[in-house]
């Protein structure tokens, strides 16, 4: 009996040792794989890291074990010592293998100095790594980024096997030009042809610059076929940039358009409909601003849950401000001075110093910070290197709703028809009983709100302080003046041409020479056309 049990216990035994033997042999591998990443030559350091990779590669490592490593090498805390390669930390150490706990002495000890020639290659498979290791992660856009920047030295299979993986499929397109990028210098002509295919179908000016040093290579374009397929990947790279070009000048003009109509629609209003010069309509446009930073604040205070919809939450309060302040000066000043237009020029220029000032001393001289509501981050990519951002188009959304709403009120409603009808008769209106006094204060508050909302809509994009106003009244003016005294349409085409007549020229000759070259040719339109583009109807 006692034998058979000192028989069995001797085969358990063989069978513990069979199965524990690979597990060694495989740490010991392992260990031999990270060893040399603790010292040694830059040259010896770098291929420590492409072994490593290739360990990963052929499934001999984990990726999120060669990412710990890596990760441990670029901050100086893997060393190795007497029993092994360990990483160390502020609380301990621990086996690079095993994770074991480690010796005590490795603590005192320091990872290798890591210089300019190793640090690449560190960064390049930390991001590839953690691209397999935590796929979708929150780092993964950044892992893609690194990985743009080295796309000379990337594994393309490991790239591949990134891009496969279901949670990193927006990433993939990213990968996949990555991946054309390292083969451009590939010996086999078919896969660089093939990856030159590939970044002329995503143009952009890092892909142009790509293939253009590739196309000064004489040894890689000695082969015709290839010479061929850089010379049409670089033309059609060429076109959709130019493309795009064209498309960022227009969304970037209708984007100005849409600021510059904003602020001259209360203006068209106020100087349409009653032929005063107000001054003081850029110190409106301030108010609004100033109004929206206040209700951005109180939300912050009271229900800091909506503070992300500040701007939309606004609306009412900055039209409400500057209509509040638009009427108590024409009750106050404006009224006692109508048909005395030099009067009520210098009127509003007080005036607009007064709010100037007083704005000063109430909330300071410096620029108001303003949170960027979420919504309003970032853009999407079209096209070549055409990006719509979401602050521009809000700033055409928001025109374009001002206009559909102003062009609604004066077409579709009572008060909209008796301010039509002042304009083109006053003294016609007075006889058939519109009050022409109570349609001038109304008009003069609407103008003065459509003022403030314009001053919402610059207030994340611009920057505000009391002097902000004294930017747009220039402006304003010209777009009003050349799009017709008191029409709506006149001044949405003004807007449209100014902005981009002058996105188009800004970058030839700078924004001071722009503005110039601006006015000029709406002063030479004037003297053409002095009723500018739209006329308001009127009795000759």
């Amino acid at each position: 009996m006692m034998g058979w049990r000192r028989r069995l216990a001797a085969g358990a035994l063989f069978l513990l040792t069979l199965a524990a033997t690979p597990v060694l042999a495989d740490d010991r591998a392992l260990s031999e794989l990270l060893a040399p990443l603790c010292a040694g030559a830059s040259a010896e350091r770098v291929a420590a890291v492409d072994r490593l990779l290739d360990a990963v590669e052929t499934g001999a490592a984990e990726p999120a074990w060669a990412l710990r490593a890596l990760e441990a090498v670029g901050g100086r805390r893997l060393v190795c010592a007497e029993g092994g390669v360990f990483i160390t930390s502020g609380t301990g150490v621990i086996d690079a293998v095993t994770s074991a706990p480690g010796l005590a002495d490795a603590v005192k000890a320091q990872g290798a100095f890591v210089d300019l020639r190793l640090r690449p290659y560190l960064d390049m498979g930390s991001a590839v790594l953690r691209l397999l290791a935590s796929p979708g992660g929150p780092a993964s856009g950044a892992a893609l980024g690194e990985l743009q920047k080295r796309a000379k030295i990337v594994p393309p299979g490991l790239i591949e096997r990134a891009a496969a993986e279901p949670a990193n499929a927006a990433l993939a397109p990213g990968l996949r030009d990555v991946m054309a990028v390292a083969a451009l210098n590939d010996p086999d002509p078919a896969l660089r042809i093939a990856a030159i295919g590939r970044l002329a179908e995503a143009p952009s000016e890092r892909n142009r610059t790509l293939l253009r040093d590739l196309s000064g290579d004489a040894a890689l374009t000695s082969d015709p076929v290839v010479a061929a397929a850089l010379a049409d990947g670089i033309t059609r790279i060429e076109r959709w940039l130019t493309l795009g070009q064209v498309a960022a000048s227009v969304y970037s003009g209708l984007s100005y358009a849409s600021i510059l109509f904003v602020a001259a629609l209360g203006l068209a209003v106020i100087f349409g409909l009653m032929g005063v010069i107000n001054l003081a309509q850029g110190e409106l446009i301030m108010i609004g601003a100033y109004a929206t930073f206040l209700v951005q604040e109180a939300l912050k205070s009271v229900l800091p849950g909506l503070v992300d919809y500040y701007l939309l939450l606004a609306i009412p309060f900055a039209f409400a401000a500057s209509g509040a302040v638009g009427i108590a000066m024409e009750v106050t000043v404006i009224r006692h001075l109508y048909r005395r237009p030099l009067m009520t020029l210098l009127a509003t220029w007080a005036i607009s110093l007064l709010l100037i000032n007083l704005v000063r001393v109430t909330f300071g001289t410096q620029n108001l910070q303003f949170n960027v509501p979420p919504f309003l981050n970032g853009g999407t990519h079209v096209f070549a290197d055409f990006i719509v951002t979401w602050n521009r188009l809000f700033a055409i959304g928001f025109a374009l709703a001002v206009l559909a709403a102003a062009l609604v009120v004066l077409r579709r409603t009572s008060l909209g028809m008796y301010i039509r009808a002042v304009t083109e008769n006053r003294d016609m209106a007075g006889c058939v009983g519109v009050s022409a006094r109570r349609i001038d204060l109304t008009a003069f508050g609407i103008g003065s709100g459509l003022a403030g909302v314009a001053g919402l809509a610059l207030s994340p994009i611009y920057t505000v302080n009391p002097a902000m106003g004294v930017n747009f009244i220039v402006d304003a003016f010209m777009v009003v003046v050349l799009g017709g005294v008191g029409s709506i349409a006149g001044t949405a085409a003004a807007a449209l041409g100014v902005g981009m007549i002058n996105v188009t020229i800004e970058p030839m000759f700078g924004a001071v020479a722009a503005k110039v070259i601006v006015l000029l040719l709406i002063i030479v339109f004037i003297q053409f056309r002095p009723e500018g583009l739209f006329a308001v109807k009127g009795r000759r």
